[in-house]
């Protein structure tokens, strides 16, 4: 009986996490639904993409692409973010497209990887742009984490199709030589003081083995690569939310950079992560809407457009 009873415990160890573990990815596949896919470089890919009700195909409308962090998917980025319900009130397109893997991620590291994303976003963007009317002059990235670190990338590779880029959360070492065609790219970023994973002030993380860089150099470093004037223009937004600004850009690329006082690895204004991982969302800014108060002011430059053959 004793021995039959540490049999039981010993595969309850054993077995219990494996289910847990099966749950869990059954789960996240039910919940993982999409609505287009395209082949790219071999492989399928997925992506949700939300048309507002009042969409008119006689009309040139913006399309926000949105990209989840790392082991999201494209609806938690939707749910995340809520730039569905925006989208429904200001007449745009936005489509949140899938990493590969599991969990997902996008690859922001110069290798080939990287070089399958950007291929698939922008095949993503030649599809929607053969299936609806999309204003080639405003499309936009934006990104959560490691789906931050992917608008990074595209504003560097897709540059002459991206309009303007968002990040949250999103202070990542990857190199600003990437950049070859060195177009300024407008930027507006939110970050949290106190976030567990990329540390505002830079250096290392529990749960990433690289080195981070301090944000508020991070930015001034994106202000250097769009030709900014050398000193930014600070202003208190909230109690607990400054607005740092960077002007006299070259082509009116402007940097922002706000900044959430106690704020964790979270999307401001949008649904909460558990904060015992992640720490505290606040509710003080609408990062969604900043976010598109912001696009809608940088539509790309016609010299870019008109290069392309538009």
């Amino acid at each position: 009986m004793k021995i039959r009873t540490i049999v039981r415990g010993a595969l309850a160890f054993v077995v219990l996490p494996i289910l847990v573990g099966l749950i869990a990815v059954v789960g996240i596949r039910l919940l993982d639904r999409t609505n287009g896919s395209i082949v790219s470089s071999g492989t399928t890919r997925r992506y949700f993409v939300h048309v507002p009700p009042r969409y008119d195909r006689t009309k040139p409308t913006p399309l926000v692409i949105s990209m989840h962090g790392a082991g999201g998917w494209p609806r938690q980025q939707q749910y995340l973010t809520q730039w569905s319900r925006l989208a429904d009130t200001q007449g745009f397109i936005v489509v949140y497209p899938a990493g590969t893997g599991f969990p997902q991620i996008w690859h922001v590291f110069r290798d080939a990887g990287l070089r399958r994303d950007v291929k698939f976003i922008s095949e993503m963007i030649d599809t929607l742009e053969r299936t609806y009317n999309i204003d080639s002059t405003r499309i936009y990235a934006n990104g959560f984490s490691n789906g931050g670190g992917m608008a990074f990338v595209l504003s560097c590779t897709l540059f002459d199709r991206i309009a303007a880029v968002g990040l949250v959360a999103a202070a990542e070492t990857l190199p600003w030589n990437w950049c070859d065609d060195r177009r300024p790219m407008p930027m507006i970023a939110f970050h949290g003081t106190t976030d567990p994973i990329i540390p505002y002030t830079g250096g290392h993380s529990p749960l990433a083995p690289q080195t981070f860089p301090n944000v508020e150099t991070w930015a001034s470093s994106w202000a250097h690569r769009n030709d900014c004037a050398s000193k930014p223009a600070d202003s208190a937004v909230t109690a607990d939310v400054t607005r740092r600004q960077y002007t006299g850009c070259a082509d009116g690329a402007t940097v922002v950079l706000y900044t959430i006082r106690g704020g964790g690895h979270t999307w401001p204004g949008g649904k909460p992560l558990p904060s015992i991982i992640v720490g505290a969302t606040s509710h003080e800014i609408d990062a969604t809407r900043e976010m598109w108060n912001f696009f809608r002011r940088h539509p790309l430059p016609k010299a870019k457009e008109e290069a392309r053959g538009h």
